[in-house]
């Protein structure tokens, strides 16, 4: 079983640029999977785009490997993105991991821009087949409802020859289109029930269409803290997920000392799920680097 544990930032916690540098090091120093950022355009919170964001890991770092969590394909242009990613994949020698969604409805990357959200769902199933075809084929023509392409191509191609195609979201649509399209599936902050219910539909799905996915190709994405639920962090995060979900929030994160966090990591194993991103609940350098050197020292061994 090929478990990865990874871990990401959403809103940019440091004091520093610099901070975040030191972070990056000691995540690779630490032998963390892969590192991940969240995608948001449209926020008064600070947060870093996640495709430049790949394209300076590419640049700092030398063999830990990094991906966007999740980047919303449904506004961006296709072959830009495409070229992109093929870029920072074959500057880094074959270390991105695309991971794509319709974004988050919390998110007002599409109201703020007048963006229209009708059809966006085709329109990201088309971006994806492009952005997969643009990275493998040698001439792409497209004759779509929202793209047109006619000879197109680019190059350098990915250095990954099968760089793969992560594919975020849990609705009925986004478990299609993970079985049509990706060949992976990163869930946002859901409970291991949730995923069990996305992983096992998939599984359902690609029966219908043919496909297959490695079964540690499914991952999860988790909110955690070693210390209590009376934290600052966790009781602004408690406020945020009950707003988002309407559910008990103690669901969509973990607080405690290493074995429940282990124990939750757990839970998500048995629900289908290989990979994972750590999201700290901290805030400022001091805070990350610490809930970041315990998951190195206390978690990430488990898994070796």
């Amino acid at each position: 079983m090929a478990i990865g544990i990874g871990i990401g930032t959403s809103i940019f916690p440091f004091d520093t640029p610099k901070d975040y540098f030191k972070w990056v090091d000691k995540c690779e120093q630490g032998k963390v999977d892969s590192i991940w950022q969240t995608d948001r355009l449209i926020s008064k919170e600070s947060m870093l785009e996640c495709l430049a964001t790949m394209a300076i890991l590419a640049g700092h770092t030398e063999s830990i490997r990094f991906g966007m969590n999740v980047a919303s394909i449904a506004i961006r242009d296709p072959l830009i993105t495409a070229k992109q990613c093929a870029t920072i994949d074959y500057m880094s020698e074959g270390r991105l991991l695309p991971a794509f969604g319709l974004g988050s409805k919390l998110s007002r990357d599409y109201t703020a821009t007048g963006v229209s959200t009708k059809g966006r769902g085709k329109k990201a199933d088309e971006a994806l087949e492009l952005v997969s075809r643009l990275w493998s084929e040698d001439s792409v023509n497209f004759n779509g409802d929202h793209y047109v392409y006619e000879d197109a191509f680019i190059a350098p191609k990915p250095k990954n020859d099968s760089i793969p195609l992560w594919i975020g979201g849990s609705s009925g649509i986004a478990i299609k289109r993970t079985a049509r399209l990706g060949t992976g599936w990163l869930g946002g902050i859901d409970s291991p029930e949730t995923a069990r219910v996305v992983v096992e539909g998939i599984k359902m799905a690609l029966k219908e269409t043919g496909r297959t996915i490695d079964e540690d190709h499914y991952g999860a994405t988790l909110l955690f803290r070693f210390g209590s639920d009376e934290d600052s962090s966790v009781r602004s995060t408690t406020k945020g997920v009950s707003a988002r979900f309407g559910k008990k929030a103690d669901q969509y994160y973990v607080a405690g000392e290493a074995n429940d966090i282990l124990n939750r990591i757990r839970e998500f194993l048995d629900a289908g799920c290989q990979k994972f991103v750590l999201l700290p609940m901290a805030s400022g350098t001091k805070d990350v680097m610490e809930q970041t050197r315990l998951c190195i020292e206390e978690i990430i061994p488990e898994f070796d």
